[in-house]
């Protein structure tokens, strides 16, 4: 059996029970923007899950198999440590428990559809989170700049690991399906499903608050809204060439720096990053 160089971190993020949802008290907007996305990947990744499971069936290259259930593996651990985090959200918005109903409800009605159609959903979600990893990290200290640093330090892990495993998805579609407009189409897709489905979560904390009809917190959410569309687009319009391959897209420096200082963190200890420092180094605070 191949091995996958891709890495299971099994890490348990612990949350204080406590935590202020607007976890980023200089912008608001963003912080919500994140909990709506973070809302979503306990509905997300294990419908993700189900469809690569299913395909593994399939794999006969032992290589991509490998990488496969390392996949997996990944987005088992990503999902948990978000579900975690949106248990105590609910507590201050317990009208989030109706947008996961929604959630729960597309991705239930998204598994009868054909294994094709499925993966090139799951394609095409990952394609997206390449210009959003590239986003975070550029712009980490605008982002996350003396923000809370375990929602902080979750979010990056998070996608630090999106750049680790970024091929399989797409190499997985090429394997057993290929096809270029249907890629063409889960793409695009999975980017506009996964926005909206955010979207809700945002705009149902942004209401408890009395931000939603503020015109300057509207102004500040849109904005932001712009920088992530900005930053994502990239990435998706380079993924619609009939040449395109993930592999390609170069990872930003701080990633192979936080695999460097995760390797040398000690057994059980949860990767807390400083985001009092303006760099937001690589490198784990105690």
């Amino acid at each position: 059996m191949s091995a996958s160089k891709i890495v299971v971190r099994r890490i348990p993020f612990a949350f204080d029970e406590q935590i202020d949802p607007v976890w980023h008290p200089a912008r608001p907007e963003w912080s919500h923007m994140v909990n709506g996305a973070s809302l979503a990947m306990p509905y997300l990744e294990p419908f993700l899950i189900r469809t690569v499971t299913e395909a593994l069936r399939q794999v006969k290259d032992p290589l991509l198999a490998a990488d496969a259930r390392a996949f997996i593996g990944q987005e088992g651990v990503h999902f948990q440590n978000h579900r975690r985090y949106n248990e105590i959200l609910k507590r201050s918005y317990p009208e989030l428990a109706g947008v996961e109903a929604e959630m729960e409800a597309d991705y239930a009605r998204f598994q009868a559809r054909s294994l094709r159609w499925r993966l090139a959903y799951t394609a095409g979600f990952e394609t997206m989170t390449m210009g959003i990893t590239e986003w975070l990290i550029h712009q980490r200290a605008l982002l996350f700049g003396d923000a809370d640093r375990s929602v902080a330090s979750l979010v990056l892990w998070h996608m630090v690991e999106e750049t680790e495993h970024k091929t399989v998805a797409f190499d997985l579609y090429q394997h057993l399906c290929g096809g270029y407009w249907p890629r063409v189409w889960g793409t695009l897709f999975a980017a506009w499903h996964v926005a909206r489905a955010s979207r809700k979560g945002y705009r149902a904390m942004l209401k408890r608050d009395g931000r939603w009809t503020d015109w300057k917190s509207r102004r500040a959410l849109w904005a932001m809204v712009g920088r992530f569309a900005r930053h994502a687009s990239p990435a998706i319009l380079r993924s619609l060439s009939p040449s395109y391959h993930p592999s390609r897209a170069r990872d930003p420096d701080w990633v192979d720096r936080w695999f460097e200082a995760y390797r040398g963190l000690p057994e059980g200890r949860i990767p807390l990053l400083d985001t009092a420092d303006p760099e937001i180094p690589a490198r784990f605070s105690t």
